[in-house]
């Protein structure tokens, strides 16, 4: 599994596998369960993880490569709980991204960036991305 075939859906926790597709919504795989389910266009929207994007003073960088990041320094930068207050998120993504733009990356977003990191890294997805990229 890639990080680019997860999707995150609106109005619901964590990410999400797409199964299929179908012309009025996805069909989802849980992560945890491996079930599948129909999510409808009409009520939800999706954002693949690969087409999201952090705002930095230059450009933007990949929230495929933020995750990589955090997951690269975890063991000297530990990730900070998301229901911490907005100074301590910022100074923690300040050391993971350090040219963000503060201006247009909300604490809300720090937090969102965080629970996606501890979704992943309880269900050992970092450890799976490893070994499909050696094989």
């Amino acid at each position: 599994m890639k990080l680019e075939d997860l999707i995150s859906v609106s109005g619901m926790p964590g990410l999400f596998k797409m199964a299929g597709n179908r012309s009025n919504g996805l069909i989802v795989e849980d992560l945890d369960t491996g079930k599948r389910k129909f999510i409808p266009m009409r009520k939800h929207q999706f954002s693949p993880l690969d087409t999201i994007a952090v705002f930095t003073t230059q450009d933007s960088v990949a929230l495929v490569e933020v995750l990589g990041k955090m997951n690269e320094v975890k063991a000297s930068i530990p990730p900070v709980s998301p229901k911490s207050d907005s100074e301590t998120l910022r100074a923690y993504f300040n050391q993971i991204v350090p040219d963000h733009d503060p201006f247009r990356v909300y604490p809300k977003d720090i937090k969102k960036i965080i629970k996606w990191f501890q979704f992943l890294e309880e269900r050992q997805i970092f450890d799976h991305l490893s070994n499909d990229e050696e094989e």
